[in-house]
């Protein structure tokens, strides 16, 4: 078993990168939700995690830098060109990080589209990751299928990571690497369930459309 994980040894990103071609083309984390834009209620929830807020908070953002800078934020843009994924944006945290005077232990990941997070995210993937000494954790939850069954799904953008596996990383996307479960798969991964029953079945639902949005500013 590994050292206790604590809110001050974390970083934090969320990743609002993305091309966002299902909202039609326009910045996914600028859209408002509730009266504000989804990546401030991101910010939102980091600040408020019952493990205490993240000891630095970034966003990955490849466009309206100005915009996303005016929350007093560090953002960081994509350093593989051509919108690689959210790995690009694991990759670009993970660089940031490094640059700091205390560097964090460990990345939490969080998207930009998914306003109802858990606000215990990161005490349970940290208590998860500490108990199974591993390098990655990430989180899973319910979703209905078209038959009416429901099923537990990963949910790969909701991850705490290790930073010491930022080289690991950029190898895997400069081989071509792209996909989150490919390279977390090669690591030492735990994955967590948040199915318990007083869980939102709503938190980790994510906005691709318009009407996805609309959807859940209405419930």
């Amino acid at each position: 078993m590994q050292a206790e994980i604590f809110a001050p040894r974390v970083g934090a990103v969320i990743l609002a990168g993305g091309r966002g071609a299902r909202m039609g083309g326009v910045d996914k984390g600028l859209q408002m939700f509730r009266g504000q834009p989804l990546f401030v209620h991101a910010i939102k929830r980091l600040h408020a995690q019952t493990l205490g807020t993240p000891v630095l908070i970034a966003i990955n953002a490849n466009r309206h830098l100005e915009q996303y800078s005016q929350y007093g934020m560090p953002v960081c843009p994509d350093t593989v060109e051509g919108y690689a994924g959210p790995l690009a944006g694991f990759l670009a945290a993970l660089d940031h990080c490094a640059q700091q005077g205390e560097k964090p232990d460990y990345l939490l990941t969080v998207p930009c589209d998914s306003p109802l997070f858990p606000l215990d995210l990161l005490e349970r993937l940290a208590r998860a990751l500490t108990d199974a000494g591993g390098d990655i954790a990430m989180a899973s939850a319910p979703e209905a299928q078209d038959d009416g069954s429901v099923r537990i799904r990963t949910q790969p953008v909701f991850c705490l990571m290790r930073t010491g596996l930022r080289d690991n990383l950029r190898d895997f996307i400069a081989t071509g690497g792209r996909k989150i479960d490919a390279w977390t798969g090669q690591q030492r991964q735990v994955i967590v369930a948040f199915n318990e029953p007083h869980d939102d079945p709503r938190a980790f639902f994510n906005t691709n459309t318009p009407s996805e949005l609309q959807e859940l500013e209405q419930e």
